[in-house]
């Protein structure tokens, strides 16, 4: 299987969804910095911060904190649940994100879709509902992140599973970056970042060979709130 093609393919498509897939205008956070902006986080483990050593070091938290220096009256719902599939999104969080109106939704999810073994066309057509959803039903500004490469993880490295998980999460990626550019969905790169950085930096990775340790949420954190920050409106 020739991984550098799909890569090659994934890359081009998410150069693609930095487009704002038809809409006329990029959705942008507000320019009045006193409004009480509500932030929701939906997705799996990682948004929940399994490996963080507390809650607050978690990237959701992260960037809730950072928001707050833009905008003090910035409130955060987080409804990250480990182990959540993008089914279990659709099916258990999306409803209650909408109710609760936000500015800014960021949304994480994948891998245990790619470790539990659903389809490719199963994950696309659930982040279609998912982000056709929040954005007919919200105002929000949706910031989404694509997976990021689960081969170079020690759960993985060095397993059997290694190649076809790789490829997996190209093909998964692919189909999220189509998503984004359709919805003018702020995409993210954590897959080129992770590949780049998690060998050299194996501090990243927390005790359990998986999860992103407090120094990996850190860095999470800067990639997501390069994406935010590029939808908050000048003054």
């Amino acid at each position: 299987m020739d991984l550098r093609r799909l890569a090659l393919a994934a890359l081009g498509t998410l150069s693609a969804g930095c487009a704002w897939g038809g809409q006329d205008e990029a959705r942008l956070l507000p320019a009045d910095r006193s409004a009480a902006v509500t932030y929701v986080a939906l997705g799996d483990s990682t948004v929940e911060g399994v490996g963080a050593s507390s809650p607050e070091l978690n990237y959701v938290s992260r960037i809730h904190a950072r928001l707050r220096g833009v905008y003090p009256a910035a409130r955060l719902t987080n409804l990250g649940v480990g182990g959540a599939t993008s089914a279990d999104v659709l099916l258990r969080q999306l409803t209650r994100a909408i109710e609760l109106r936000p500015y800014l939704v960021t949304i994480s999810i994948g891998p245990n879709d790619i470790t539990g073994r659903v389809p490719v066309k199963t994950y696309e057509k659930n982040l279609e509902t998912i982000l056709g959803r929040l954005t007919r039903e919200t105002t929000a500004v949706v910031v989404a992140n694509l997976i990021p490469d689960l081969a170079v993880t020690p759960r993985f490295n060095r397993s059997r599973e290694r190649d076809a998980v790789a490829a997996h999460t190209v093909r998964f990626n692919d189909a999220l970056a189509r998503r984004a550019r359709a919805h003018g969905v702020q995409l993210v790169d954590l897959y080129a970042a992770s590949q780049r950085e998690v060998p050299l930096r194996p501090e990243l990775i927390g005790s359990d060979g998986y999860h992103p340790s407090d120094a990996g949420y850190a860095r999470w954190a800067e990639l997501l709130w390069e994406g935010v920050e590029a939808r908050i409106a000048a003054r």
